[in-house]
């Protein structure tokens, strides 16, 4: 038997794009030294209206150490989520937050992320094409 579904996307968005090459110095450093840096995917949630939640996920692009002078690349997804009424289980309310919306919105958001390294002269960029959300959010819970 098939689980009803307890939520309905009723919007998604570019909520936040930030990417910043502030001198060319710091364009050939990350040309030569992207190993320094590593992909963050972030989620977080917040309560809008009535039954209403916006999921924010943001793919990052951070240094893995301090570095004199570094690359901004932020971008975050927002996603309006209307949850049924009558969900009351607070896991599976996590779960939609933690797993189900980012799977939905992970896929644009790296082609988003990939559209703007590509452009900006970055060809190889390699990131994640899937990310296991209910692996993270199993581990998170332990």
């Amino acid at each position: 038997m098939k689980k009803k579904m307890s939520y309905k996307i009723i919007a998604r968005y570019i909520k936040n794009l930030s990417f910043n090459i502030s001198k060319p110095e710091i364009f050939f450093s990350l040309s030569e030294n992207i190993s320094k840096y590593k992909f963050k995917v972030d989620i977080k949630s917040n309560s809008f209206k009535n039954n209403i939640i916006e999921v924010e996920t943001t793919l990052s692009l951070e240094p893995k150490e301090i570095l004199k002078e570094e690359i901004i690349a932020k971008a975050t997804f927002s996603t309006l989520v209307e949850i049924d009424k009558n969900l009351t289980n607070k896991n599976e309310l996590e779960q939609i937050i933690l797993i189900d919306i980012p799977n939905k919105t992970y896929p644009e958001l790296r082609k988003i992320f990939i559209f703007i390294f590509e452009n900006s002269g970055f060809k190889d960029i390699s990131i994640d094409r899937e990310v296991d959300f209910k692996k993270l959010y199993l581990s998170r819970k332990n």
